[in-house]
């Protein structure tokens, strides 16, 4: 609300509407602040946050617990799922925290979220794991771990901790009629984030690998219609004339069942899948056609923005 506030009584001015004595502002540059959460992954200065967090500034200062202020560059940011990577330049070796595995986690088990909430400082939250693989809309690859653990404004970028002090999500988002926590925050997994916070410190970018297919999801009518008995898999609904599936074989109608030994359940699996596999890989692809079960290698291309 700070924002809003500032930007409605900048409007109005000190002397009403038009400013003072009636007169009309003055064109001014105005400054603006946020700010998140972030933790560090590697005691020479790396450090993990949301890209909402950052978004275009021109300035990012990361403040330690001890009080120390670092100025931060950006080694490089994701959009599409949201991560950035900072480095700082740290007089001694700072403390860092590990990833660990998110796939292991269960619906139930105990989570701490360490953050910023509304710039208070360093604040914890506890609760337990609600729901995994949630899809909430907001890019491609939504995979997100649901918690109960408030999180709120502030809390962006922030760690979510096992009972082992293993990171295992990224607080990104919450879903909130009130705007503060009701219970039902987002935070991308730590195996998502790994691969790509592992991209953006070697490349500064995310290189994911392309396929070049268009798909939809099979429902149970088209599961009785091509003979797969249960609905699973990603129905081909288009290939890329330039893509990498087309001289591979792949044909539409085909349902992709697994790709690079990963099954895929439903057909919003498939892009994760893919984007997370190496460019220029020669991958097995198992499709489904026409009853039948065959088995196409595909050598993956870049996904290019």
């Amino acid at each position: 609300f700070g924002d809003l506030f500032e930007e409605f009584f900048k409007r109005r001015g000190p002397g009403g509407p038009n400013g003072q004595n009636g007169q009309p502002d003055l064109p001014r540059q105005r400054k603006s602040q946020s700010a998140g959460s972030g933790f560090v992954i590697d005691a020479s200065g790396l450090v993990v946050t949301n890209n909402h967090v950052i978004g275009d500034a021109n300035e990012i200062t990361v403040i330690f617990n001890d009080g120390q202020r670092l100025k931060a560059e950006v080694l490089g940011k994701d959009a599409k799922v949201d991560l950035a990577l900072l480095r700082v330049k740290p007089e001694k070796p700072l403390k860092a925290v590990k990833f660990g595995d998110s796939d292991k986690v269960r619906i139930g088990d105990w989570v701490v979220a360490i953050g910023n909430p509304f710039a208070l400082g360093g604040s914890v939250s506890t609760g337990i794991l609600s729901a995994r693989n949630r899809n909430i809309e907001q890019g491609p690859y939504d995979n997100y771990l649901q918690t109960d653990a408030a999180i709120n404004k502030g809390n962006s970028g922030g760690p979510l901790f096992n009972m082992a002090g293993e990171v295992i999500g990224i607080n990104t988002a919450i879903l909130s009629p009130s705007g503060g926590s009701v219970g039902i925050g987002f935070a991308v997994p730590s195996t998502l984030a790994a691969t790509v916070i592992d991209q953006l410190k070697e490349f500064g970018e995310t290189r994911r690998g392309w396929l070049g297919v268009r798909i939809q999801s099979v429902d149970d009518a088209t599961a009785e219609a091509l003979n797969l008995g249960t609905a699973r898999g990603a129905l081909v609904a288009g290939v890329d004339d330039k893509g990498p599936a087309k001289p591979a074989g792949l044909e539409v109608g085909d349902v992709i069942v697994k790709f690079d030994g990963k099954s895929v359940k439903e057909s919003r699996d498939l892009p994760r899948i893919v984007a997370a596999t190496p460019v220029g890989k020669d991958v097995p692809v198992v499709v489904l056609r026409k009853g039948k079960e065959l088995t196409k290698t595909v050598k993956l291309g870049r996904l290019e923005d």
